[in-house]
């Protein structure tokens, strides 16, 4: 039941000055119609290209189901080699086309968003066709400092959530350009389709990039054989990520956005235990509307500068008598 709500306002957030501006030229209705279009349009591009990416890796795991067995019997032989004789208990009950299950079950449960997302953009279309009335009605509180802060905290969480949309987006497609054209480079199967679903997991902090990181990495073993070449895509991958993730985005976003990476994972870790993948996106937006409405409330401030991952300003120094 909450799920929805908390997208559909993420939603709104993000794309209210498209519904503002389109207000200017046509009328109420039209334009919430034709900002929700566009809103469609770009969701459903994000989850085509992680069902594409996807669908291909499946493909490749189905064709070459004997390599995988074998590199998992190299790995086993090896195991017991160096006294893990647990080794042979898995080896017996293993099979490669687990992989191949949790793939299709990953595609089939991003499918299975449809029905999500089409409850969301009904909250979206009432939700839109509603912010004008509900402003003016907060406005009207008799309590003009509960009416004042609300108005304010409200468009400034708008705002970062806009910032904080747009600088993900941008790493997400030098993330993917970067992973195809390393991966290209490389020489591994299915570049493509690596760029694709690292652009598309780099909207989910922590967890995405990792399962960005990991598949072409097992993939590479199975590849080449060579595990040295794994642990070279590994090391690279992870480099990527890290320049993209923990140097160029908190440049590029600034203060603006500064949250504890601590209270990040655990955003990412809490919400996707209460609302699976869905919860795992909309974490750090959630956290960063609770953290600006700290900021704005006087007694709550300390809250939003303890979680803010920013050192305190250093104090000015006394003048000279």
């Amino acid at each position: 039941m909450l799920a929805p709500v908390a997208f559909a306002l993420f939603v709104m957030a993000i794309v209210w000055p498209v519904q503002r501006r389109l207000q200017q030229h046509l009328p109420g209705l039209v334009a919430v119609l034709a900002t929700l279009l566009v809103t469609l349009a770009v969701a459903g591009s994000v989850l085509s290209t992680v069902v594409w990416g996807l669908g291909h890796v499946g493909q490749w795991v189905f064709a070459n189901l004997p390599r995988f067995q074998s590199v998992y019997e190299q790995g086993t032989d090896w195991l017991e080699g160096h006294g893990f004789v647990m080794a042979g208990l898995f080896a017996d009950t293993f099979d490669v086309r687990w992989m191949l299950r949790i793939i299709q079950d990953i595609s089939g449960r991003l499918n299975t968003l449809a029905s999500f997302l089409i409850i969301t953009f009904v909250y979206v279309l009432l939700g839109l066709l509603e912010v004008d009335v509900l402003r003016r009605q907060v406005e009207r509180l008799k309590r003009t400092d509960i009416a004042a802060y609300l108005v304010v905290a409200t468009a400034d969480s708008a705002r970062k959530l806009q910032v904080y949309m747009l600088v993900r987006t941008l790493m997400s497609i030098a993330t993917g350009l970067v992973v195809w054209a390393f991966t290209l480079v490389a020489g591994l199967e299915l570049a493509t389709a690596w760029g694709a679903i690292a652009f598309a997991m780099n909207y989910i902090p922590f967890i995405g990039p990792f399962v960005a990181t990991l598949l072409p990495t097992l993939f590479a073993v199975v590849q080449s054989g060579s595990w040295e070449l794994a642990a070279l895509v590994f090391i690279c991958l992870n480099v990527i990520q890290f320049l993209t993730g923990s140097y160029l985005e908190p440049r590029i976003a600034g203060k603006a956005l500064a949250v504890s990476p601590f209270m990040v994972l655990l955003a990412v870790f809490l919400w996707s235990y209460l609302w699976g993948l869905p919860g795992a996106f909309i974490g750090v937006p959630i956290l960063i509307v609770a953290l600006t409405f700290c900021a704005h409330s006087t007694t709550c401030r300390w809250v939003a500068d303890l979680m803010s991952g920013q050192p305190p300003p250093e104090p000015e120094a006394a003048p000279l008598a």
